[in-house]
């Protein structure tokens, strides 16, 4: 077949872009890469050349030889039928006359807990701009790159759909992104297999996040230690990051098998992805695109090879922590930092449990992430979030129900999930820290025919609906009851909000009537000393009266033997206590709610083996579900520390007024920096036997609501607090002296110890 490479200097091919692939019968396997080619004549530098490019899956893209994109693509899909596509202004990449496109396409070709495969590979691209113009057709030329395969050995688990990747280097194409006769390689034209919105892709919808952040190449030390059959190579990574690795190798015969691994290539019980590399004749370097995650990259190398340098390139979602925390307890400060490192793992395509075992977007997960990240990370994850909300409701089947994780081929329906995930603590929490109303409204309906399908009993407690699998926590002593009509009330708080916000009365109205009616039936379950459903005979379950603290179900009345309970009652898995922390704190028990969380997360914080926390309260027997070490939902107390030992929270949406009522507890003195989107929040403290110092950083156009008990002889700026704005009435509270304060720095002082 001809190959076709020169084009008009004006580079129009066809009226329209089309879907594009090779030939061959094995296109569409699972762990395919196709290598495609265009070159593009232009007379004159364009401004502005953007690009629409989609993949199914994944695809990396050179201009004259160097990267643009390194991983381009997300996992399918927005809905369970349509594609995303990038948008890339690719005009500072060209230059006036010959231009050499070329691009590297992984076709998964397999479902996953995070993907919905298409069933075919497939490559859309369209560029234009004034003076050039580019449309895939059959004009590209593509072939199926003879160096990748399938590695031998054990498959990645079923929940993920990468494969493990094999690159044999005897069969490379050297150069393929430029050489000016690709026939040599064997490309031919390709095959125009569908037009844009077509099946099996459908709609194209806009990459709604950032590409991913590219930190470069770097080296690291290695120590080679001699075995039997293969030597074994380790490296240690600075901490557990997502990463591709870079290996340099001299070999004088060629042929040789190094396998590529990390310390996380089996985690949670189950296989991860890993590589292969196979040498050829000489010295090499190889990186394998397949992103990876460990503390250590790990190779086994016959004794014939040499490796001369092994590096890595971290990547990850693009985003800075903005957010800082330091306190006078070593144990929270450590905790904070594997936290951190932790909720950074968790993101990429979509927010995940674990980087390793799943890489799904589990909703329960999901709101705790969100929740930390306003507190950590830069704005920019604002558009993860969104992403995830969108795919909830857009993958919600015909019959209203909405399940996790999405996008993907699990399709079970975790009520308590869906309950969190549309409530007061997932889409009302990213509302007022975001000011999205915009988002609000258009999922909305979706939030109203879920709540649609729950019911109250005969008391008025939340009728069982238990979906398809009924969960609640991992662990022991679940309340299930009790614990999905804790969840079905907070749902329905944050449904009466939005129904507020958007001028839904009626809806409002209805909300608060059925959550009245869930009041009073779950305050039917109170026995005295903690609330306990009639059906359930387990012990006293710590997750059920938190819920009720929380949702406001229990009055302070019912404070002290709540407290004593979860005294004694531990069962709550690390994504539940972030919960029994946060009752403890709004119940006044600060100090033993830090007590507990350090007793709790004690053996994960103090390993010294991992940079981040884990599923379960240990690991093996002493995990959950497989018992991951980087599971982000761990970092929940991030969250309590920031709202509640700080008291920074936004009292309007988008922080326009926001609320510092600081509650120290055991701290002596902290700092807590806030990344709102309206600039950053400092708060800092003092609390010493000779008073309560407390420095405030309000930005420009924004308010903060102080909150303090009420004692004598408190100051702002060495002037009588009480010279200060008047607080109205809503943003008053019983017991606390309430300073107001516009843009600016505050000293705040009081004789009083906390």
């Amino acid at each position: 077949m001809a190959i076709i490479w020169v084009q008009p200097a004006f580079a129009v091919t066809t009226d329209v872009p089309h879907w594009i692939s090779v030939k061959s019968k094995d296109a569409n396997k699972p762990n395919t890469w196709i290598a495609f080619r265009r070159n593009l004549t232009i007379k004159r530098k364009p401004a502005h050349a953007v690009a629409t490019i989609a993949a199914d899956t994944k695809y990396w893209l050179w201009i004259n030889g160097k990267m643009m994109v390194f991983e381009g693509g997300l996992k399918r899909g927005p809905t369970p039928k349509d594609t995303y596509a990038d948008k890339v202004d690719l005009a500072p990449y060209l230059r006036r006359g010959n231009n050499q496109i070329a691009v590297l396409l992984w076709h998964f070709g397999k479902d996953g807990f995070s993907h919905v495969n298409s069933g075919r590979s497939g490559l859309f691209f369209s560029m234009e701009g004034i003076h050039v113009k580019l449309y895939s057709d059959s004009n590209w030329v593509c072939r199926i790159h003879p160096a990748y395969s399938t590695a031998d050995g054990a498959p990645p688990n079923y929940r993920l759909p990468e494969s493990n990747i094999l690159f044999d280097a005897r069969k490379d194409m050297p150069g393929w992104q430029t050489a000016p006769k690709a026939k040599l390689y064997g490309f031919e034209n390709a095959a125009q297999i569908g037009m844009g919105g077509g099946a099996p892709w459908n709609a194209l919808q806009n990459r709604p996040i950032p590409q991913w952040k590219d930190y470069g190449i770097k080296h690291t030390e290695f120590k080679r230690i001699a075995g039997a059959a293969v030597d074994t190579i380790i490296a240690s990574l600075p901490y557990n990051m997502q990463m591709t690795p870079v290996i340099t190798v001299k070999d004088n015969e060629g042929g040789h098998l190094i396998n590529i691994t990390t310390d996380h290539s089996v985690a949670g019980g189950t296989d991860n992805v890993r590589a292969a590399y196979i040498t050829t004749k000489g010295l090499q370097e190889y990186e394998s695109y397949g992103w990876m995650n460990g503390e250590e990259i790990i190779l086994t190398v016959p004794h014939e090879v040499k490796v001369t340098g092994l590096k890595y390139r971290e990547t990850g979602y693009n985003t800075e922590p903005t957010g800082s925390f330091i306190c006078s307890d070593d144990f929270y400060n450590r905790y904070w930092k594997k936290a951190q490192r932790t909720l950074y793992l968790n993101m990429r395509d979509n927010f995940f449990d674990c980087p390793d075992r799943e890489r799904a977007q589990w909703w329960g997960d999901v709101v705790l992430l969100m929740g930390e990240c306003f507190y950590t990370y830069s704005p920019s994850t604002h558009a993860l979030m969104r992403k995830a909300i969108r795919e909830l409701t857009s993958w919600r089947r015909a019959n209203r129900v909405l399940f996790s994780p999405v996008p993907g081929n699990f399709n079970q329906e975790l009520p308590d999930q869906m309950l969190t995930s549309i409530g007061y603590y997932g889409f009302w929490n990213y509302y007022m820290n975001t000011g999205d109303r915009k988002l609000i409204e258009e999922v909305y309906p979706a939030v109203k025919d879920y709540l649609a399908l729950w019911r109250t009993d005969e008391t008025g407690l939340t009728e069982l609906r238990k979906g398809d699998w009924l969960w609640g926590d991992w662990g022991e002593n679940k309340d299930i009851r009790l614990i999905i009509a804790g969840w079905h009330y907070l749902a329905l708080d944050g449904a009466a909000r939005m129904a507020a916000l958007l001028g839904k009365k009626e809806d409002e109205a209805a909300y608060r009537n059925m959550m009245q009616r869930v009041k009073e039936g779950y305050n039917k379950c109170w026995n005295g000393t903690a609330y306990r459903h009639a059906s359930y005979n387990g012990a006293t379950d710590d997750r059920a009266q938190a819920l009720a603290v929380l949702s406001g179900i229990a009055d302070s009345s019912k404070y002290n033997a709540i407290t004593s309970a979860l005294h004694t009652q531990q069962f709550a898995s690390p994504y539940m206590e972030k919960y029994v922390m946060e009752a403890l704190f709004k119940m006044g028990e600060g100090k033993y709610a830090l007590a507990r969380a350090k007793s709790r997360f004690n053996d994960m914080v103090a390993d010294t083996d991992h940079t981040t926390l884990f599923e379960g309260w240990g690991i093996g027997e002493k995990g959950y579900g497989g018992g991951t070490t980087n599971h982000a939902w761990s970092g929940g107390a991030q969250i309590v520390i920031a709202s509640y030992l700080f008291g920074v929270k936004p009292l309007e949406a988008g922080y326009n007024t926001f609320l510092v009522e600081p509650n120290p507890a055991t701290f002596i003195s902290g700092t807590l920096t806030v990344p709102t989107i309206n600039g950053k929040i400092t708060v800092s403290f003092n609390n010493t036997d000779k008073g309560f110092r407390m420095k405030v950083v309000v930005p420009q156009n924004l308010t903060a609501i102080v909150r303090l008990p009420e004692k004598p002889g408190i100051t702002v700026n060495d002037k009588q607090a009480a010279g200060y704005m008047a607080v109205n009435n809503d943003w008053q509270s019983k017991g606390k002296y309430t300073i107001k304060l516009k843009g600016g720095t505050y000293i705040i002082n009081s004789t009083t110890v906390f």
